[in-house]
C-alpha cells in the first residue's frame, strides 16, 4: 500500500466488476490501478471505460503488476479457487465475489493459501459492510424486538430463461442458491448470531424444496433453518423468481422490515422500518453508502490494521454460509457435473500435484514394503464428497504426506471409492501408500478377507493394497487360517505387507511363530490404540489399545511398526477435555483420569515453551518413542491438517518425553 491507500487490481471484465471500478474511485483510501482480463482488447476496453492505467491481457500478468497491492476476483464462480490461489501466491491481498467457491471443499484450500502466504482474504458479500445491515444486527442486539423468534430473507429474480446464460450453466455454477441465495442464508445467520450476541450463529438442520431446472441448476427454492437458539428462518431464492426482496425478522416485542436489503440504497437515503408492539411504526435512517466502495474500504481498514480477516465477512463465516449453501442444494438434489464422484477431479490451482518445498513431513519403513510411508497417516473416513476429498487429499501430498488409511466398512465403502477415484484424476497410484482394512466384526473369518479385500480393491481402482489390517480379531478361529489366506494374497501381489488392527500382542507372536514354522509371510504391522492420553477403556466393541507397560516393552523389542488410531486422544488436547465439562461421555470414559489431565498440563507447559499448541506436543510425545510409530489423523478440514503437522518438527529430549507421563 501507498501511504494509506489500497491499490487495486481488477480481475475480471463482467458486469459487476464495472460496478466496482465505478464505484472504488470515490473512496478516499482506496483507487482502481489495474485490470487483467484473458485478452488485451477486453482489457484495454474496460480500462478505457474506467481511467484505469495498467491494462492486462492474462490473469497472470495482472498477478505480476507490483503496483497492485490487493485483487478483487470477478470472474465466474468456478475460476475462483484457481485465482484466488494464485493471486495468494503472488502476494496479493484479495476480495473475492461471493460465493468465494462453489462449495465449502474449494473455499478451505482457498484460505488455506491466504495462511500460508500471508495475505487478507475476504468474500464480497457488500451488504454486510453498509451502515444499515450494522444498524439491523445493532436493533436485534439491542433487543429492539424483544427475543427473536422467526426470520424471512429473500433474494431472486426472473432472469429470463436462456440455457446458454452463465446463469443457467452447469458448467459455469449457476443456478439460484449459489448467485444470490447466499446473501438471505447470510443475513438469516447474522441476525441469529445477534440474537445471542454472537457475530453469527449456524444453523442446527437445514430442510428445503425446490426445482431443479433441464440444465442441472436450481432456478427456484425455498429453505427453513433451524437454529437451537429456538430461531427459525426461511429463505428463498431464485433465477425465473419475481419476488419482493425483502427481510423481515420478527421477536416477542415487535419486527422490523428492511425494503432494500441487498444494496441500502446504493448511496441513496435508506432506512428500516420498526413495527413495535402497541407503537406506530418507526422509520430509523442509516448513513447512505456506494455499496462497492463500503466494501473496499472495509477491506482496506482491515488490512491497515494489520488484520487478515474482516469482522463484515469472516472466514468462519464464510465456512458456515457455505455449508448452508451445499446443504440446501443437496435437499433438493442439485449437483453440478464437476462434484459427481465419477469425474476427473482437478487440483485446486490446475497444476499438478506436488509436495512443497517447505513440508515437514519425515518418513520410515515397513518391512516388506519399498516405499516411504509418511510418519503421519491420512484417515479416509471423514470425507464428504470427491471436493472434499479432493481438497483434504491434496493438501496432505503437498505437505509430503504419502500414506492413505481406508477399510472396507468405512461409509459403507464410500472412502475407499473416494480415494480411489483422487488418485485414478492424479495418477498417483504408485506413489502413495494405500493401507486397506478388512474382516471386521461379524465377519471377521479368511473367506470375508478374499470376499471383501476383491471389493475393496475395485472400489480402490487397484490391484493390490500396499499395507493390510485384519480390522479385528476373531480368537475362535485359529491364526494359523488367517495366516494362510493372507500370505495366499501376499504371494499373489494383492498385498505387499499385513498385519493386525485391534489385535494381542500374544495373538501378533503366534501368527508369527506359525508363519515362521510354515515359511510364510509375517505379521509387520501393528494398529491398536496409543496416544499421550493413557486409555481407560476404548470406544468401540472389540478395540484394544498398546499402552500398558506389558505392550509397551512388547513393542520396543519386536520393533514392530505401530499404526495408532485416535493418536490424539478424540481431542483430548485440543481444549475439549475439562474436568467439569463432562457433556461428551465417550471422551470422559475412556481419557479422563487425574493422571490424563497432569499430562495434559504437562504438555501445555511444553507447548508454551516451544512455541506451538499442545496438540503437537501430543503428536510429537507418539514419534519419539523407542519403536517406529505411524499415527492416524483424522482431519476433517485442511485447518485441521494443518495444526497437526507441527508435532513433526518438535523435538523432545528423552527427559522431557519421560516427563509427560511421569
Amino acid at each position: 500500500m501507498t501511504d494509506t491507500k489500497l491499490r487495486w487490481g481488477i480481475l475480471g471484465t463482467g458486469n459487476i466488476a464495472s460496478r466496482f471500478a465505478s464505484q472504488v474511485p470515490t473512496s478516499k483510501t482506496n483507487e482502481v490501478v489495474a485490470v487483467g482480463s484473458r485478452s488485451q482488447e477486453s482489457a484495454h476496453t474496460f480500462a478505457d471505460k474506467w481511467d484505469i492505467a495498467n491494462r492486462h491481457g492474462s490473469y497472470a500478468g495482472l498477478l505480476a503488476d507490483e503496483a497492485v497491492d490487493a485483487v478483487y476476483i470477478a470472474t465466474p464462480h468456478p475460476m475462483h479457487v484457481e485465482w484466488a490461489i494464485k493471486a495468494a501466491e503472488a502476494g496479493k491481498h484479495l476480495l473475492c465475489e461471493k460465493p468465494l467457491a462453489i462449495n465449502r471443499a474449494w473455499s478451505e484450500a482457498m484460505i488455506e493459501a491466504a495462511v500460508r502466504n500471508d495475505v487478507f482474504l475476504m468474500e464480497a458479500y457488500m451488504y454486510r459492510c453498509l451502515p444499515q445491515t450494522k444498524l439491523i444486527a445493532q436493533l436485534v442486539r439491542d433487543g429492539e424486538l424483544g427475543t427473536v423468534h422467526q426470520i424471512q430473507a429473500t433474494f431472486a429474480f426472473a432472469a429470463g430463461y436462456r440455457p446458454e446464460s452463465r446463469i443457467f450453466a452447469d458448467d459455469l455454477a449457476g443456478g439460484g442458491i449459489l448467485d444470490v441465495g447466499g446473501y438471505p442464508v447470510s443475513m438469516a445467520r447474522l441476525i441469529a448470531g445477534a440474537n445471542v450476541g454472537q457475530p453469527f450463529l449456524d444453523p442446527a438442520a437445514v430442510t428445503a424444496v425446490g426445482h431443479v431446472g433441464d440444465t442441472g441448476v436450481d432456478e427456484w427454492t425455498v429453505a427453513t433453518l433451524f437454529f437451537d437458539s429456538g430461531v427459525t428462518a426461511q429463505v428463498s431464492t431464485g433465477v425465473r423468481l419475481a419476488d419482493q426482496n425483502q427481510v423481515r425478522i420478527f421477536g416477542s416485542e415487535g419486527y422490523l422490515v428492511v425494503e432494500d436489503p441487498w444494496f441500502g440504497g446504493d448511496g441513496k437515503p435508506t432506512h428500516v422500518t420498526l413495527h413495535k408492539v402497541g407503537e406506530e411504526p418507526r422509520e430509523i435512517s442509516a448513513e447512505p453508502a456506494l455499496i462497492y466502495a463500503a466494501e473496499a474500504e472495509a477491506v482496506q481498514a482491515a488490512i491497515q490494521s494489520g488484520a487478515k480477516q474482516a469482522p463484515e465477512m469472516s472466514w468462519a463465516d464464510t465456512f458456515g454460509n457455505l455449508t448452508v449453501q451445499d446443504q440446501w442444494r443437496a435437499a433438493i438434489g442439485q449437483q453440478y457435473a464437476s462434484e459427481r464422484e465419477d469425474v476427473q477431479v482437478p487440483t485446486a490451482t490446475g497444476r499438478p500435484l506436488t509436495r512443497r518445498a517447505d513440508a515437514p513431513m519425515t518418513y520410515g519403513k515397513v518391512p516388506g514394503l519399498d516405499k516411504q510411508v509418511s510418519r503421519l497417516v491420512m484417515g479416509v473416513d471423514n470425507q464428504q464428497t470427491l471436493p472434499h476429498a479432493a481438497v483434504v487429499f491434496d493438501d496432505f501430498v503437498e505437505r509430503g504426506g504419502t500414506t492413505f488409511d481406508t477399510a472396507y466398512i468405512y461409509g459403507g465403502g464410500r472412502g475407499e471409492k473416494l480415494l480411489g477415484q483422487w488418485m485414478a484424476s492424479r495418477g498417483n497410484r504408485d506413489e502413495v501408500v494405500v493401507i486397506g482394512k478388512g474382516a471386521h466384526t461379524p465377519h471377521c473369518d479368511p473367506e470375508s478377507i478374499t470376499r471383501q479385500l476383491e471389493e475393496s480393491l475395485e472400489r480402490l481402482q487397484t490391484d493390490h493394497v500396499d499395507l493390510y489390517l485384519m480390522h479385528r480379531d476373531n480368537e475362535e478361529i485359529a491364526v494359523s487360517e488367517f495366516v494362510d489366506v493372507l500370505d495366499e494374497h501376499f504371494k499373489a501381489g494383492r498385498i505387499k505387507a499385513y498385519g493386525g488392527s485391534n489385535w494381542t500382542t500374544a495373538r501378533f507372536d503366534e501368527a508369527n511363530a506359525y508363519a515362521e514354522a510354515n515359511s510364510k509371510q509375517p505379521f509387520t504391522l501393528l494398529s491398536n490404540h496409543l496416544s499421550l492420553a493413557r486409555a481407560y477403556d476404548v470406544p468401540w466393541a472389540g478395540c484394544r489399545h498398546v499402552a500398558d507397560d506389558e505392550s509397551q516393552a512388547w513393542l520396543r523389542e519386536r520393533q514392530v511398526a505401530l499404526f495408532p488410531w485416535s493418536s490424539q486422544a478424540r481431542g483430548f488436547f485440543t481444549g475439549r477435555a475439562k474436568p467439569e465439562d463432562t457433556s461428551d461421555q465417550e471422551l470422559v470414559r475412556c481419557f479422563y483420569s487425574g493422571e490424563n489431565f497432569r499430562r495434559l498440563d504437562r504438555a501445555r507447559e511444553l507447548a508454551a515453551a516451544k512455541g506451538v499448541e499442545p496438540t503437537a506436543i501430543a503428536l510429537a510425545w507418539l514419534l519419539h518413542q523407542p519403536y517406529p510409530v505411524f499415527p492416524l489423523i483424522g482431519p476433517r478440514h485442511v485447518s485441521e491438517t494443518r495444526t497437526s503437522t507441527p508435532g513433526l518438527s518438535v523435538t523432545l529430549t528423552d527427559e522431557e518425553v519421560a516427563y509427560l507421563t511421569a
